[in-house]
């Protein structure tokens, strides 16, 4: 692999989205993306809790549209409703996109998962990767191995030659790092409706709002809507401010139609596609091409027997 091809591969892997497990009483039922360090097969230091103590699996028939998953303190882990695609999501750490060799029930037949670590304690979402894989390898015969494949990514860039920005884009009104320093690395005030984040992002069905982003940001939350790795080549540094609308896609990250709390969501049909609200309140756009991308391929994976 050539130098060029090394770097974008470096940077490809940075781009890939890591979800901290909380509860969420939405139908996405993760957290905004993190920073990100490649697939979750690495090995886990000796210390670490490696699998559940105790673990219900049931199957879900209700058809309800809602999905919950959470960790309560005590180290309980819980998801309701829950498919079998976005455990391996959390558990492995990648996207969708990532996982290859996918049947079609890991979309469509739904479980409740009731379990517990082996120490009491506020565990966070890192650490309950490992015992989330225990538990699709015990009860659902998961097998699978990571590779790299060259897939379609898309490139972050600005839209207009000259450069110029649009109008919902502008450098941060607040030196976040000057601002989490005066907090004393607290958490930042309560926002009121429609506020606009100090130093961070709210993310809606349709909608993002965020205050002091650096670009890398964006385009991780980008690759989340999109379903492919997203590079920044913006070249824009420093954080900045931006509102984003647009129309959501009519499917969520559980194979349903935009809700909240059971209920679906109306969509503006005048909202413009993310593409061109990209292109046209921020003066950004993704441009199509082709790179490195880490996945899983399952190898085995099997219906459980209930509890």
């Amino acid at each position: 692999m050539n130098t060029a091809n090394q770097r974008q591969a470096a940077d490809v892997k940075k781009a890939v989205i890591r979800h901290p497990l909380l509860l969420a009483a939405a139908v996405a039922a993760f957290a905004s993306p993190l920073a990100s360090s490649g697939l979750s097969l690495r090995a886990q230091t000796p210390a670490a809790a490696t699998a559940f103590e105790v673990a219900s699996v049931k199957p879900n028939k209700t058809g309800d549209g809602r999905v919950m998953v959470g960790m309560a303190p005590g180290g309980r882990f819980t998801a309701t409703n829950v498919p079998v695609r976005l455990l391996l999501r959390q558990a492995y750490d990648v996207q969708d996109f990532q996982i290859v060799g996918a049947p079609d029930w890991l979309n469509t037949d739904r479980f409740d998962i009731s379990a517990k670590a082996p120490e009491d304690g506020n565990f966070t979402g890192e650490q309950m990767r490992p015992m989330l894989r225990s538990l699709l390898e015990e009860r659902f015969k998961v097998k699978v191995h990571a590779e790299t494949r060259e897939m379609a990514i898309y490139s972050l860039v600005k839209a207009r030659s000259d450069g110029k920005l649009g109008s919902a884009l502008t450098p941060a009104a607040v030196d976040c790092r000057a601002a989490r320093g005066r907090r004393g690395g607290g958490p930042p005030p309560p926002l009121t409706p429609g506020q606009r984040p100090e130093c961070g992002m709210m993310i809606g069905i349709g909608r993002m709002n965020a205050g002091g982003m650096p670009m890398s940001e964006l385009a991780r939350t980008l690759s989340q809507q999109v379903g492919r790795v997203v590079l920044d080549k913006t070249g824009l540094t420093g954080g900045y401010d931006f509102e984003l609308n647009y129309a959501p896609e009519s499917r969520t990250v559980v194979g349903a139609p935009p809700q909240l709390n059971g209920a679906e969501v109306a969509v503006d049909p005048n909202a413009p596609t993310l593409f061109t609200a990209l292109q046209e309140q921020l003066g950004l756009k993704l441009e199509s091409e082709r790179g490195p991308v880490d996945v899983v391929v399952i190898d085995n994976i099997a219906q459980p027997m209930a509890d």
